[in-house]
């Protein structure tokens, strides 16, 4: 008998086969020797032999395309995490990043964001739309509750929004940085498409934004900088970059801007205290 540690992709297969339902694919309910579906059923469902698909159960045959384990993935209903472990199986590497609308956070995930004090965070997608934030990031950054989700776009307030264009002190190089890493973003997310419509629009508005996307350069959303920023109230605030992926939702990114001294704490917490009621 073949040992799991021996052909870890075949058990795994042979695992998340058995545990599928065939009544709920409409396969007719005859007696089965075995839980699950069947081999050419799996087969069928993602558009391969049944031949070549028992001998990759079996371990033979060599390693598979990105392109057939998609299917075999959607042929046995992996989630996110039991579709990159099959990719990490048969192929030592994740599967890449696939690009999908988002429909706002969890919340648990607006809980971590309101737990983070006087660090201004907030959670945007592969197109760069923010999709949730905390308080402390819409009296520092931007208030995007007061925004239409449309216009949460972090391109679109960089080089369109006037108000909050004056706020980095070197707006140039972020803004050049934010063009690299989104254009690096939107191909790892395989969403061109996508964000085509938003590219012309900002290339007709913004001269600045066409000249830089013409430039073609390509940096990592997770590249750490540091920035600083001119606020009306409480002046300028230095500001450290760091990204981070968010577990189990590869479509979104997690952004803190940590206060650079405890001078730009003091600073942020003070915005944070809510306002004095006078003595009558």
């Amino acid at each position: 008998m073949e040992h799991c540690d021996d052909n870890p992709l075949g058990a795994y297969l042979r695992d998340r086969r058995e545990k599928l339902d065939p009544a709920a694919f409409g396969y007719p309910p005859s007696r089965r020797r075995t839980p699950g579906l069947r081999r050419e059923e799996v087969a069928q469902r993602a558009n391969v032999s049944a031949t070549w698909y028992t001998w990759l159960e079996q371990g033979r045959g060599g390693a598979p395309s990105a392109e057939v384990l998609e299917r075999i993935a959607r042929a046995l209903m992996l989630s996110e995490a039991e579709r990159e472990h099959l990719f990490l199986l048969a192929l030592g590497r994740p599967p890449e990043v696939r690009y999908q609308t988002a429909e706002g956070v969890s919340p648990r995930l607006q809980r971590m964001l309101d737990a983070l004090g006087a660090c201004p965070a907030y959670i945007m997608t592969y197109t760069w739309d923010v999709v949730a934030w905390n308080r402390t990031a819409a009296l520092v950054l931007t208030d995007y509750g007061q925004l239409e989700p449309k216009q949460r776009n972090i391109l679109r307030l960089l080089f369109c929004h006037p108000h909050v264009r004056t706020k980095p002190r070197d707006w140039e190089s972020m803004a050049r940085f934010v063009v690299a890493a989104f254009r690096g973003d939107v191909v790892r997310a395989g969403a061109g498409g996508q964000v085509r419509e938003l590219v012309d629009e900002l290339s007709r508005s913004s001269p600045e934004f066409d000249a830089m996307w013409r430039e073609h350069d390509v940096r990592s959303v997770y590249d750490e900088r540091a920035k600083q920023i001119v606020h009306p109230q409480a002046g300028l605030i230095g500001l450290e970059y760091s990204a981070f992926a968010v577990n189990g939702r590869p479509d979104l990114c997690l952004v803190i801007f940590n206060p650079a001294t405890a001078e730009d704490a003091e600073r942020i917490q003070a915005l944070l205290q809510p306002p004095r009621v006078g003595v009558q």
